[in-house]
């Protein structure tokens, strides 16, 4: 399904001069085509032109609605390749039971056994004690 982005510009309020144009008419004309070949140049598809209210502020509490005319444009957008396609899960090889805990949480429980010294390779020199038996300092 094809894919668009929009934008929509101010329709000219005012006419705009060019050679062999005369007349408000051929003015305002003109001035729309110069707005639609200069977006059409950039490859802006012209759609079509809207009247759409806008509430705007009117002294220091008040609101008014006005009208504004606006042109509305599109363009198609190339697809990326990368979000349309999935990428590729790697599976993660499973550990073994015994590979699955770190070295601290081993040493910590050795500790706590009685069976190895407090200070460790991945461990600093602290003295561990049993949570149960520590007192808040009170």
């Amino acid at each position: 399904m094809p894919n668009f982005e929009y934008k929509v510009v101010p329709a000219p309020k005012k006419g705009l001069k060019g050679k062999g144009i005369k007349g408000a008419e051929e003015k305002f004309a003109n001035a729309l085509a110069t707005v639609m070949n200069e977006l059409g140049a950039g490859g802006w598809e012209y759609q079509r032109s809207d009247t759409l209210p806008c509430e705007e502020r009117s002294g220091l509490r008040g609101k008014t609605t006005t009208f504004h005319n606006v042109l509305v444009f599109r363009r198609r957008v190339a697809a990326k390749a990368e979000t349309t396609a999935p990428k590729p899960v790697t599976p993660r090889p499973v550990k073994k039971a015994s590979e699955q805990r770190a070295p601290q949480l081993d040493s910590a429980i050795a500790r706590e056994s009685g069976t190895a010294p407090a200070v460790g390779p991945a461990t600093e020199a602290t003295e561990v004690k049993d949570p149960r038996t520590v007192s808040d300092g009170q």
